[in-house]
């Protein structure tokens, strides 16, 4: 297996780590050790040697949308007037700075953006698509409200 972000060649041990931690970031690492069939001392090593070696890049909590009165999501296709590394980086300074925009991602195809947006209500909605038109450059989008989440799953598929 080559790969140019890979140091190493990871182990099923490690792959397994890995896989419990994305699961469960707060299991402590005797139970870590349980689940992959380590003692607890080489367990930790793996699991520092993977943080050091940029495998594990951090631990998150998942917060509640709701409780936090952040759950109506807009996913929101942008297209560029024109594509050329100025308007490129003008559109990503001005996406920077919208906090309500969670996500973004250039992409290839029909239109050069996509974005996830996550906002209280409509009013904020459309303050936030306010913010998106007015950057220069943009020239159409479309929004798709999310009426249901069908399937979320944050973790990367590993081979164990």
């Amino acid at each position: 297996m080559t790969s140019s972000n890979r140091l190493r060649l990871l182990d099923r041990i490690d792959l397994a780590i890995l896989d419990v931690l994305q699961k469960n970031g707060r299991i402590s690492n005797v139970n870590l050790a349980k689940q992959v069939n380590l003692s607890p001392s080489p367990c930790l090593d793996r699991v520092k040697r993977l943080e050091q070696e940029g495998y594990i890049e951090g631990y998150f909590a998942k917060l509640s949308e709701a409780k936090l009165n952040q759950s109506l999501v807009a996913h929101v296709q942008v297209s560029l007037v024109t594509s050329n590394t100025a308007v490129f980086k003008v559109f990503r300074e001005h996406i920077l700075r919208i906090k309500q925009v969670v996500e973004c991602d250039m992409v290839a195809g029909g239109y050069d953006y996509l974005l996830k947006i996550r906002v209280c209500d409509m009013d904020e909605y459309r303050q936030v698509l306010g913010d998106l038109v007015d950057i220069p450059g943009v020239g159409t989008h479309h929004t798709y409200m999310v009426i249901e989440k069908i399937k979320q799953d944050t973790g990367l598929r590993l081979d164990t």
